[in-house]
């Protein structure tokens, strides 16, 4: 009986899991980024910086932190997420635009300050607001939710939604980093222009609509 709960924890959390990886977000475009100058490995490097973030989540929510957080707080990671956000597209689009003015191969473009993959997995999720949203909200529901069956069953989930996470991402990196080769400086770029775009347009839209997200708490 005990082996089923866990099984039903293993899905349940790759399931959810995998429907919020499969959304497309910061650390999805800086994944795709990354993946064309230092290959598959970014992937499952990147899913590691967003799994510590989740880790240290996952310990708070049982100890009933989340249940503290109020529409002050909210409203703050809002605003400074968003903010981040647009500064990390700004710079990503600034990279573009270098590499296409200096003649610089894809492999020397990037953003230096989220280098490495593990800072870039952490940094792109810390300062996603809906990642908070969603922690605070459904994910700390069903954290707590499979606790209640036991601390094994929790773990279970939590392994579950990690489980989706690295898959996602780990194929993501993949693909990209096999048409490295394949792809144009120009190609490469249009890339760099695309993430870079959607990181400001989604940071702009958090610092201007933080409102309305506090009023669900």
């Amino acid at each position: 009986m005990l082996t089923l709960e866990i099984f039903r924890a293993l899905l349940l959390g790759f399931t959810i899991g995998l429907t919020g990886a499969l959304v497309p977000g910061p650390m999805l475009f800086a994944t795709i980024e990354l993946s064309l100058k230092k290959g598959w490995l970014a992937g499952p490097e990147v899913v590691f910086g967003h799994i510590l973030v989740e880790l240290v989540l996952s310990i708070l929510i049982l100890f009933g932190v989340a249940s503290f957080i109020g529409s002050g707080a909210i409203s703050a990671v809002f605003i400074i997420g968003g903010f981040s956000l647009t500064v990390f597209g700004l710079l990503t689009v600034k990279d573009a635009k270098t590499t296409a003015s200096a003649g610089l191969s894809p492999e020397t473009s990037g953003l230096k300050l989220t280098s490495n993959p593990v800072a870039l997995g952490l940094i792109t999720s810390v300062s996603n607001p809906y990642f908070w949203i969603w922690w605070l909200t459904a994910g700390s529901a069903l954290v707590l939710k499979a606790y209640e069956l036991g601390i094994i069953i929790s773990i279970a989930y939590i392994l579950g939604h990690w489980t989706a996470d690295l898959s996602w991402f780990t194929a993501i990196s993949g693909s990209f980093s096999r048409g490295k080769t394949l792809f144009s400086q120009q190609t490469h770029r249009y890339i760099l222009y695309a993430c870079g775009t959607f990181l400001i347009f989604f940071g702009l839209y958090f610092m201007f609509n933080y409102k309305g997200a506090a009023q669900l708490f």
